[in-house]
């Protein structure tokens, strides 16, 4: 029988405070609810905190693989609705700068694992690093998730520029959260669209918006996804509709598309890209 690809999907954003974690945990979530086996890496390295946002405590993260004493299956934890989260470093300082060798070997680990999953998703860190790079390079599809604030708009249009001209991304998707309408949400992504298709050759795809929710404060507090605290509510429901969409996206079509899939480009893009630190 003929496996199925396995989609992987990078959520990053240009600046912190615009919602990036919650974004990739409840799109985790809501592809769970629809059936899905889904796995989140938290690859915010050295401020990792999608453990803290679901109200987990992990015993080992990325910094005991990386250090060689355990393997990548011997950190997973669950999550809600069954999803497998691999836990970062969060206030590893070590774990912002790897080193090729730390790199490769962090490579090395996921060629190894053998999780079964149809969507693996990478919580990237804010802003441009190398590795934020490199992963958004690896993966099959680019979310990038930005807010109203006029500064939000102008980092997430730096992101962009980055990914193109340095990383070679060829497009993205942008997603408008925490908005005010649907016609807000728009406005938001034609905004960075345009001035993009001024100065660089990449296709931006508007992923949809989500819109802003008093109770995902609440869902906060609780330490739970806002799809799993409050499924009625109007994000939750703009975050399952999200989940649909994604869904569609294309897979790859390459023989296998598996992690091996995901771990070549990322292998790719270190070497392509060795010393791209913005």
């Amino acid at each position: 029988m003929k496996s199925i690809p396995i989609r992987t999907i990078a959520v990053t954003s240009g600046k912190g405070g615009v919602g990036k974690t919650n974004v990739a945990v409840n799109l985790a979530v809501a592809l769970a609810l629809q059936g899905k086996k889904v796995c989140i890496l938290d690859a915010d390295f050295g401020l990792a905190n999608v453990d803290v946002l679901l109200g987990l405590t992990p015993k080992y993260n990325l910094s005991h693989v990386l250090i060689g004493e355990l393997d990548i299956s011997d950190i997973i934890i669950k999550g809600p609705q069954g999803i497998s989260i691999i836990p970062g470093g969060s206030g590893l300082q070590f774990m912002s700068h790897l080193s090729d060798m730390q790199s490769a070997g962090l490579i090395q680990a996921f060629s190894e694992l053998t999780l079964d999953m149809d969507v693996l998703i990478i919580d990237t860190g804010a802003g441009i690093s190398r590795n934020v790079g490199h992963f958004c390079r690896a993966a099959q599809e680019v979310l990038v998730v930005a807010c109203e604030e006029p500064a939000s708009l102008t980092d997430a249009y730096a992101m962009v520029k980055v990914l193109s001209r340095e990383h070679g991304v060829a497009s993205c998707r942008v997603l408008s959260n925490m908005v005010q309408s649907a016609a807000s949400g728009r406005i938001l992504y034609e905004k960075l669209a345009q001035t993009a298709l001024k100065f660089m050759d990449m296709r931006i795809e508007y992923a949809g918006h989500i819109p802003y929710d008093d109770q995902l404060k609440r869902a906060l507090q609780k330490q739970k996804s806002i799809v799993d605290a409050y499924p009625r509510s109007k994000s939750a429901i703009a975050f399952k509709n999200l989940a649909l969409r994604a869904d569609k996206w294309p897979l790859p079509a390459t023989a296998a598309g598996h992690l091996e899939f995901f771990v070549e480009r990322l292998v790719k893009a270190s070497r392509r890209n060795p010393e791209v630190i913005v």
